[in-house]
């Protein structure tokens, strides 16, 4: 069939009232989604699993719900996709591994029941590396997946796949996991929105673990309200994660629908470096042209220095590397050979570390949440890239980012972990513009603990002036 475009790059919130007002059929939603699908996933790889005939079902089945005058739930009829990380009942999970290639589970995550519980349809399940675990979506399972904005480039990671889905029109809305920037890295690379909530505000309740503090679930959306209606579907405690924090207390609304673009008034402190990261020219420009939009909005802006260096990093892989030991670290004897060289490396550094060194992490996660404090007493909210430069070659890894030029500055590709070490503050990847060769930008906008309403207005407010919606990848 003839893919409908302007159809597939209409909004979610649009989508879902066009749906309730009988202006769209389901049917045909769900059919150009998967047509869409056939017609760019050959070249990106973003999907490993599509179910067309479930959908098409799930279809038929909501379009009689609209016409039977049904009560319908936020998300009723919108074709939607999963992160192969994420547990879906029925359907296979492979974490990106030949370990869980033939793993089927018997329960879906939290999110994933909400999502489906408001009347969103599973199309596919997307692309990961292996346990999530890089920056790149490649895995030994899956192979490469890549950017639509060229394939010779990643589209980042560890939510790769979900953010092509969502750049290329697939879907609207996908989940991605976030645990050191897996939904804002491939946003910022793909072109898209990508929210990390505070800690807790979405349940995880997927790892061996129900005390991990870096991780979080998000949205990767095309827009602004879309990412909000995910966040309000998804929101809210579950008894299967400890950590899920409890319902608004009353007079703390979740973000209503529109979000308010209005930010005058509003001081935001400027990080065009975080301290310590080389950040490439047009990421910088970019940044820069956006924190100058806000100021042209109202909003007052400041640069400020904060005192962070890669010692950061090097407490974010410690602790990533435990991680990746004491979930996965029981399958390394038997399958190290089929597993990712990485992953590997990592589980045999999470082994040799000490408990003390461990605990030590959080002596680094003080400090720098002492000098953010003190932003945050002055500045409503922290201006800083996502991604030091645009998408790089498929064929590099992050290890090929683990350095410092000839001025003591860190090379490292992405600017996220930070905010995964002091998970409490949400963080919002929006596009910031193009780099000269044509591939995405992204500003990271970084909010007070649990304060995801701010940080997703003046997000609305950079949408507003520096509108990137209508940008299409050439796919």
């Amino acid at each position: 069939m003839a893919v409908d475009l302007d159809l597939l790059y209409t909004p979610a919130t649009k989508l879902a009232a066009r749906i309730r007002t009988r202006t769209l059929s389901p049917i045909e939603l769900v059919e150009n989604a998967l047509a869409r699908i056939e017609q760019v996933d050959p070249a990106l790889n973003a999907f490993c699993f599509t179910y067309p005939d479930e959908a098409r079902a799930a279809a038929k089945h909501a379009e009689a719900a609209v016409s039977a005058g049904e009560a319908l739930g936020p998300l009723h009829g919108l074709p939607i996709a999963i992160k192969d990380l994420t547990p879906t009942a029925g359907k296979t999970t492979t974490l990106g591994s030949k370990i869980f290639e033939h793993w089927v589970p018997d329960h879906d995550a939290p999110i994933v029941e909400r999502l489906l519980g408001a009347g969103a349809i599973l199309v596919g399940k997307t692309t990961t590396p292996e346990f999530a675990h890089s920056g790149f979506t490649q895995s030994p399972l899956w192979g490469i997946s890549r950017n639509p904005w060229n394939p010779e480039r990643t589209p980042g990671g560890s939510s790769g796949g979900s953010a092509a889905a969502v750049a290329t029109g697939c879907v609207a809305l996908a989940e991605g996991s976030d645990a050191g920037g897996s939904v804002r890295i491939p946003a910022a690379m793909c072109g898209c929105v990508g929210l990390k909530p505070s800690l807790g505000r979405i349940p995880l309740a997927i790892l061996p673990t129900v005390f991990e503090q870096y991780c979080h679930f998000g949205p990767l959306a095309r827009t602004i309200d879309d990412a909000a209606l995910f966040l309000s579907v998804t929101e809210g405690p579950d008894e299967r994660d400890i950590l899920s924090l409890p319902r608004r207390p009353a007079g703390e609304a979740a973000p209503a629908l529109p979000i308010p673009s209005d930010v005058a008034g509003l001081k935001i402190a400027l990080s065009p470096d975080l301290g310590f990261f080389a950040v490439d020219d047009d990421v910088a420009a970019n940044l820069a042209a956006s924190a100058s939009a806000l100021r042209d909005a109202g909003a007052e802006i400041e640069e400020v220095a904060l005192p962070w260096d890669r010692s950061l990093v090097d407490t974010f892989i410690t602790h990533w590397a435990v991680l990746m030991a004491l979930c996965f670290g029981e399958h390394l004897d038997a399958w190290r050979e089929q597993m990712d060289p990485a992953v590997v490396s990592l589980i045999e550094i999470g082994n040799r570390t000490s408990a003390v060194e461990l605990r030590r992490t959080e002596l680094v996660r003080t400090r720098q949440w002492e000098s953010l404090r003190a932003v945050f007493e002055r500045f409503d909210a922290l201006l800083c890239p996502t991604v030091r430069l645009p998408a790089p070659a498929v064929e590099l890894t992050d290890r090929d980012f683990n350095k410092t030029d000839e001025a003591g500055r860190f090379l490292g590709m992405v600017m996220t972990m930070p905010f995964n070490m002091l998970g409490q503050c949400p963080a919002l990847s929006v596009p910031s513009g193009f780099s000269r060769d044509g591939l995405p930008t992204a500003a990271q906008i970084v909010g007070r603990r649990y304060d995801e309403a701010t940080v997703l207005r003046i997000g609305a407010a950079l949408e507003r002036a520096r509108p990137w919606t209508g940008e299409r990848p050439p796919v």
